[in-house]
C-alpha cells in the first residue's frame, strides 16, 4: 500500500476471498500499488497459509510475504448475514478476487457472472488451479502438483532425475497474470464503462510457459534434456567450478563476445575460428572439447579472480549464491513490514516508480478489522444502530 493518493490504484477497492499463494500475490501486488485490500478469511479458521511456519519473527514466511498492506476481515459466506455483507463490500468494489474450488461460490449466488449482472462495474478474478472445465477442474493443484502435470518438472534438475523449482513458481506465475489480467480489465473498464471476467488457471499459465520445450517436441520431435546449470542450445552457457570449489555460470551470445572470450579468459584468440567452435552450432556439436578447454581454465583461479577477469573482458557472468550470500547481497534492496510479532525485513517491491518509493502497508492480524468493516458495510453493526 502507498502512502500516496497519487499511487496508481488509489482509490480503487479489492475484495480478495483467497488463501494459500496465487491470490494473495496477485492482491498483494494491487496493495502495492496503493489499492484498498480487503482479504476475506473463513471464520475461525482463516488463510490456511498463517499456520505454514512461523518461520518471519513468529509469523507466516508465505503469509507475510504475500499479505502487507491488506485489511482482514472474517466472515461465513454460507451464513445470510455475512453474505449480505460481502455482497455490500462487492457493491462498493472495483475487483472481486477469489481462488475457491470451482463452483463453490455458484452455489450461494457469488459466482462471477452473476455478481458482475448484479455490479456491473466490477472486475471479478476467479483463479484456478486447472481452469472451470476440462476433466481436472475438480483436482487439487498445488504448487509441486502442478510442476510435475504441466511438464516443467520434467525440464528442471539433473540427467539424473528431475526437480522441483526450489519456489513456489507456478503460485507465483500464475499471481503475476492474473495481476495483469485485472490491470487490463480495469483499463478497459475506463473505456467501456463496463467491467469484465478474468479467469486464470495455474495449468494454463505454467503451459504457456512451457512454450519452447513443447514447440521442440511437437515440431521437431526432441525432448528438453534436464542438464542442471547448463543451457540446451547455447554453448558455452552454464556453470563451470573454480579453484577454490566455487561456482561461476557464464554466457557467451554473440560473436563478438566469443572472440573476447577465447583471447581473454581460454587465452587463445585462434580458438574463435576454430571450424569446430566458430559458431553456436558448432559449439554445440562439439561442446564436450570446448568444455574440456573451460573447465581447465575456470579449475586454475579463484572465483574472485575469476569474476574480475570475465568482468574486464565483458563476458556475462553470475556467482552461483546460496541463500545467505542473498541476504548479503550489495544489490538486495530491502523494505519493512510490520506485523503482529515485529517488524520484518523483505525484498522491496521489485516495481519502482517514478512517484517515489512504495511503503509497504502492515500484514494484518486474523480479522483485524473486522469490526470496523462490518460497522462501515453493515450499519447494523454500527454503535447505537436500531433497526426499523
Amino acid at each position: 500500500m502507498s502512502d500516496s493518493s497519487s499511487a496508481p490504484l488509489s482509490g480503487k477497492l479489492v475484495i480478495a476471498l483467497e488463501q494459500a499463494v496465487a491470490a494473495p500475490f496477485c492482491s498483494s501486488r494491487l496493495a502495492d500499488a496503493g489499492a484498498r485490500v480487503i482479504k476475506v478469511e473463513r471464520k475461525g479458521v482463516g488463510d490456511f497459509a498463517r499456520a505454514y511456519d512461523t518461520a518471519a519473527n513468529g509469523e507466516g514466511a508465505y503469509f507475510t510475504w504475500l499479505n502487507r498492506g491488506k485489511e482482514s476481515v472474517a466472515l461465513d459466506i454460507k451464513a445470510a448475514e455475512d453474505r449480505d455483507i460481502l455482497l455490500k463490500m462487492l457493491e462498493n468494489a472495483d475487483v472481486f478476487i477469489q481462488n475457491l474450488l470451482p463452483g463453490a461460490l455458484a452455489k450461494l449466488g457469488l459466482d462471477s457472472a452473476s455478481l458482475r449482472e448484479r455490479f456491473p462495474r466490477l472486475v471479478t478474478c476467479d483463479i484456478t488451479g486447472y481452469g472451470e472445465d476440462g476433466p481436472m477442474r475438480n483436482a487439487k493443484a498445488y504448487d509441486l502438483l502442478v510442476q510435475c502435470e504441466s511438464g516443467l518438472a520434467s525440464v528442471t534438475g539433473t540427467p539424473d532425475g528431475p526437480g522441483r523449482v526450489g519456489v513456489s513458481v507456478c503460485d507465483i506465475a500464475t499471481g503475476m497474470t492474473a495481476h495483469a489480467g485485472i490491470c487490463e480489465a480495469l483499463i478497459g473498464r475506463e473505456r467501456t464503462g463496463k467491467g469484465s471476467g478474468v479467469s486464470v488457471a495455474m495449468f494454463d499459465v505454467m503451459a504457456d510457459w512451457m512454450s519452447v520445450p513443447l514447440l521442440y517436441h511437437d515440431y521437431l520431435g526432441k525432448p528438453t534434456p534436464r542438464v542442471g546449470l547448463n543451457h540446451t542450445v547455447i554453448c558455452p552457457y552454464g556453470a563451470y567450478e573454480c579453484k577454490d570449489g566455487q561456482l561461476v555460470v557464464i554466457t557467451v551470445q554473440h560473436s563478438g563476445e566469443w572472440q573476447r572470450f577465447c583471447e581473454h579468459i581460454l587465452g587463445d584468440a585462434t580458438l574463435a575460428a576454430d571450424p569446430r567452435f566458430h559458431d553456436n552450432t558448432a559449439r554445440i556439436d562439439n561442446k564436450p572439447a570446448l568444455e574440456a578447454l573451460i573447465k581447465t581454465v575456470f579449475a586454475s583461479h579463484d572465483r574472485v579472480e575469476m569474476l574480475k577477469r570475465l568482468d574486464a573482458a565483458g563476458i556475462a557472468f553470475a556467482a552461483v549464491n546460496d541463500v545467505a550470500s542473498l541476504s548479503d547481497h550489495p544489490q538486495l534492496d530491502r523494505s519493512v513490514i510490520s506485523t503482529p510479532s515485529g517488524e520484518i525485513n523483505v525484498p522491496a517491491p521489485p516495481i519502482r516508480r517514478s512517484a517515489g518509493e512504495t511503503t509497504l502497508g502492515p500484514c494484518p492480524a486474523f480479522d483485524a478489522d473486522g469490526k470496523a468493516i462490518r460497522a462501515e458495510f453493515d450499519p447494523r453493526h454500527r454503535t447505537g444502530y436500531t433497526h426499523k
